[in-house]
């Protein structure tokens, strides 16, 4: 977009908000102060169960995924930080890894532990890990838990990310109670053994892999496990870990109310745990779940400082960069639009029970264009007016496939 045609629409937007009462400065600082953490396994190209499609020029090492997320924080200044994976991602030499990320502008969000793969350590999680009937196995993943937390103290990190896939198949398989009170037990030992300034962000997920009962199917499962951990337990919502037409931002009010809101996992579904693009499917889904959000703080209920927020996605025909630089922008725009709500006028038609004014005050916020403020916050922040362009422009797949060679390929999915 050429400059003057920004600065003009730029200027326009302000007078429009001014309208309203509101400071265009003010919404930039805001917006520039927001930032998505980026997952260390989102740099390579995703996969099903069906095929995996190579894209070429993809980080060979962690070394090289902090250098594309370095990329991503110059251009979009959208992102600071990046999240790690074990064992995916161990760093062979944590203080040179942590001095290299720091060089390029980044740090290090919650980790993440892996119990629901088998990648070589002594005991299967076939059955399960958290939850498995044989102590041994529960102790196995205990300790890998235990050894992230390490891992993440070295690097300067303040959070582990619990994700299970335990479960079962078929009715009888496992017994309900004793998977529960196992996965319970398990967690109270992994949340003592975490620093008294980290937070244990606990997922929940209603089927896959298993698909006849999952141990922490939901949102109240996880929040009910939370309470018995301690007050730095909280639930981390995946927007696609929920069942078809789920109201999610009714989940997200409820666990600020609570205060019991870890944080995100961004993406998008049509069907169930797609992992797609942010904002590709359900963008006004995105944007009522950032009312709730902004609403929660401005009022109190849970202190905005205290949320997590981190993409996750597999982009299974996308180049990854690309697919981030599309989230963290729709994040982003969904941000800003919740931020233009006329919250004294939608509290006014709440009370009054005026259904047509408060669908109209969020309609106003949602359909004004604001990727011009996006932008100019952006600018201001020293990034690029329009990283796609820039990143196409300037070439980066090509330079990365000459660099790291065509078949190169990312460790993770």
């Amino acid at each position: 977009m050429p400059t003057d045609f920004h600065n003009r629409t730029i200027s326009l937007l302000a007078e429009q908000l001014a309208e309203k009462g509101m400071d265009i400065s003010q919404l930039i600082s805001r917006i520039s102060e927001f930032q998505i953490a980026v997952p260390s396994w989102a740099l390579g190209a995703g996969g099903t169960r069906f095929g995996r499609f190579s894209i070429g020029g993809e980080p060979r090492n962690l070394e090289e995924k902090l250098e594309d997320i370095g990329l991503l924080a110059k251009i979009t200044k959208r992102t600071n930080a990046v999240s790690l994976h074990i064992p995916w991602d161990i760093p062979q030499d944590a203080e040179a890894v942590k001095q290299k990320a720091a060089s390029l502008g980044i740090g290090f969000d919650a980790m993440n532990s892996n119990t629901f793969q088998d990648y070589g350590q002594p005991l299967s999680y076939k059955m399960g890990s958290l939850s498995n009937a044989d102590a041994v196995v529960r102790a196995q993943a205990i300790g890998h838990n235990l050894q992230v937390i390490e891992i993440g103290k070295s690097l300067g990190s303040k959070g582990l990310t619990v994700w299970l896939a335990d479960g079962s198949n078929f009715p009888g398989q496992a017994n309900f109670r004793n998977s529960l009170q196992w996965t319970t037990d398990s967690l109270k030992e992994i949340y003592a053994g975490m620093p008294a300034d980290w937070k244990l962000l606990l997922e929940y997920k209603p089927y896959e892999p298993n698909f006849y009962h999952t141990v922490i199917p939901d949102w109240g499962t996880s929040a009910m496990i939370c309470r018995q951990l301690g007050d730095r337990a909280k639930v981390l919502v995946d927007l696609g870990h929920h069942l078809p037409n789920t109201n999610i931002e009714q989940i997200v009010a409820t666990l600020m109310h609570q205060n019991l809101l870890a944080g995100f996992h961004f993406n998008d579904s049509k069907y169930g745990d797609d992992d797609l693009s942010t904002g590709s499917i359900k963008p006004y889904q995105l944007f009522l779940i950032f009312c709730e959000l902004i609403g929660g703080a401005a009022e109190g209920v849970q202190a905005w400082d205290s949320i997590s927020w981190m993409i996750d996605a597999s982009h299974n025909v996308k180049d990854p960069i690309e697919d981030l630089i599309q989230a963290l922008e729709a994040i982003s725009q969904a941000f800003a639009k919740a931020l233009l709500v006329d919250r004294e006028k939608l509290t006014q038609c709440q009370n009054e029970g005026d259904v047509v004014g408060a669908q109209e005050v969020l309609q106003e916020a949602f359909l004004t264009d604001v990727r011009a403020l996006v932008r100019e916050a952006r600018i201001q922040s020293g990034g690029e007016a329009d990283p796609l362009v820039f990143y196409r422009r300037e070439k980066i797949r090509e330079k990365l496939i000459n660099k790291r060679g065509m078949n190169a390929q990312a460790s993770g999915l």
